[in-house]
């Protein structure tokens, strides 16, 4: 096992993502070295992380100089995407040896589609069709959120041959929607003779967000509950989103085997990894690591901020956690609802604000860049 406890997580299985890109990460080398000294496999991307690279760092000042004077023309969104497909081409091109060396298994970077599409099925097809041809790459994965609109549209694109990362995962049902969605695609594609080994996708699954917001909720339960519902109410705080995923990897192993799976498998078919999202801690009472530790397993990809990726290189502890112990998961989630908190709406109400959450950051980055392209042509308000 490898002295670097970030590289020594592919020894269980798991691939570590990047959840995180700028422009200087890539021409200083940066991503490179994560490569080859941490076994990264993969970087993702988002409306915020974009957000605060291009309107919070001068990464991008020459860049949108020369954009704005060849093409002065150009609406913001227009002038983010020249941006971000640059981006995702080089760090794509930083990762195909890794593609190459895993048989297309690893070695991604995701760009997201606008997050105003979130409820428009055609809209969405439409940019991820145009996408994937613009960045022009076989290691791309465009995300697409699993809303009731996102989730026919990603059934669409894998049909298509386009590589796509699920986003913004939180209930085990939506997920199971999702992984049958994939295979429902890779079927129409074997029925039509078209090839499915090189077709990949992930499922997005997000961690700490849900301890975020139920934790609030035991919080408020806490200031009237009894003694013995107290220390049951207690004993969950921390707890759930590890067990909600747990159960969800359940339902991966049941959807990726059995004999019609293993009919795709056979003409090399990849499953769809589940990929844990939303890992950095954002309680400072629980260890930074702890969704990291807590899931580590086969066939999974956990996507990681770089201040956990870097704590995890200093303290993590590499060991298969994420399999077994299906018993106390259930029982906390059962617990949870005995309490009276519905899981259920928990996680709804996460996918309502997990859209909001992007969509405002992406109209702030297209305000950030029509202001630094004015500036770039000369042009003040």
């Amino acid at each position: 096992m490898s002295s670097n406890p970030v590289a020594a997580l592919r020894t269980f299985g798991q691939s570590v993502w990047l959840d995180f890109i700028r422009r200087s990460l890539i021409t200083s080398g940066e991503l490179a070295r994560l490569v080859d000294e941490d076994c990264l496999g993969g970087v993702t991307s988002n409306p915020a992380i974009f957000e605060k690279a291009i309107a919070g760092s001068d990464d991008y000042v020459e860049a949108l100089r020369a954009i704005v004077q060849a093409e002065p023309s150009l609406s913001p969104k227009q002038v983010f995407e020249r941006l971000a497909i640059k981006d995702i081409q080089d760090a794509a091109d930083v990762l195909r040896p890794v593609y190459d060396r895993t048989k297309s298994c690893d070695g991604y970077v995701s760009l997201e589609v606008a997050p105003d599409l979130a409820h428009d099925t055609d809209g969405t097809v439409a940019e991820a069709r145009r996408l994937w041809k613009d960045v022009a790459r076989p290691n791309v994965m465009i995300k697409v959120p699993a809303t009731a609109a996102g989730v026919p549209a990603i059934r669409t694109l894998l049909t298509d041959g386009i590589n796509v990362n699920v986003t913004l995962l939180f209930g085990r049902g939506e997920y199971e929607a999702v992984a049958h969605a994939f295979v429902d695609a890779i079927e129409a594609r074997v029925r039509a003779g078209q090839d499915v080994e090189s077709v990949a996708s992930v499922a997005s699954f997000f961690v700490s967000r849900i301890d975020s917001a139920v934790d609030a909720l035991i919080a408020e339960r806490l200031k009237g509950a009894t003694a013995s519902d107290r220390a049951m109410l207690e004993g969950l705080l921390g707890k759930v989103a590890i067990a909600n995923a747990k159960l969800a990897y359940e339902s991966y192993k049941k959807i990726f085997s059995g004999a019609r799976w293993e009919a795709l498998a056979a003409k090399h078919a990849q499953t769809q990894r589940v990929l844990w999202a939303s890992t950095g801690t954002k309680n400072p009472k629980y260890s930074d690591v702890m969704y990291i530790e807590e899931l580590i397993g086969p066939d999974t990809v956990n996507t990681v901020p770089p201040d956990t990726l870097a704590a995890f290189r200093d303290h993590g502890t590499p060991a298969p956690t994420l399999e077994g112990a299906l018993p106390e998961s259930r029982r906390i989630l059962a617990e949870l609802e005995a309490q009276g908190i519905s899981l259920k709406k928990v996680t709804d109400d996460l996918v309502v604000d997990g859209v909001k959450k992007f969509v405002e950051p992406f109209q702030k980055l297209l305000k950030a860049v029509e202001e630094r392209a004015r500036e770039a042509s000369g042009v003040r308000r």
